[in-house]
């Protein structure tokens, strides 16, 4: 079963469109730096991270929905907890958002996690032909 073909693609791909969203939309003319509504909001004193901190928080929901496991949540948890404390810094945390992205990372981390688990799955064909009841030399 190849990446295209998996029930989690969909999935994975509003998470990414989410990610791209608010750590690369936008295009910085002349350093051509890309940002997205997270350092945008970052921008805005006291709370702005902490709103920036909801769409993160939705893609470690989602991500827990698909299965991944608990040291990985952790590692995408403390991506998104840099990001808040270190984001939280007025002016350096506005420079570090730029190069953080931790939206991106966890759904990289997380789209690397669904793809290994897929590369040890057997393969579709192979278990219907063992296992199936269906199997041609199986009389019913």
């Amino acid at each position: 079963m190849n990446t295209e073909e998996h029930p989690h693609t969909r999935d994975v791909a509003r998470l990414r469109r989410l990610a791209h969203r608010m750590d690369k939309a936008f295009r910085l003319p002349i350093v051509g730096v890309r940002v997205g509504w997270d350092s945008i909001l970052g921008l805005v004193p006291g709370i702005g991270d902490t709103l920036a901190l909801a769409p993160a928080a939705y893609i470690l929901k989602e991500a827990h929905r698909l299965g991944a496991p608990p040291a990985l949540l952790a590692r995408m948890g403390a991506n998104t907890g840099i990001d808040l404390v270190i984001g939280a810094v007025p002016l350096i945390g506005d420079l570090f958002d730029v190069g953080w992205k931790s939206n991106s990372r966890n759904v990289d981390l997380l789209q690397d996690h669904l793809d290994r688990q897929i590369a040890r799955a057997p393969r579709t064909e192979d278990v219907e032909g063992r296992l199936s009841s269906h199997h041609p030399t199986l009389e019913g």
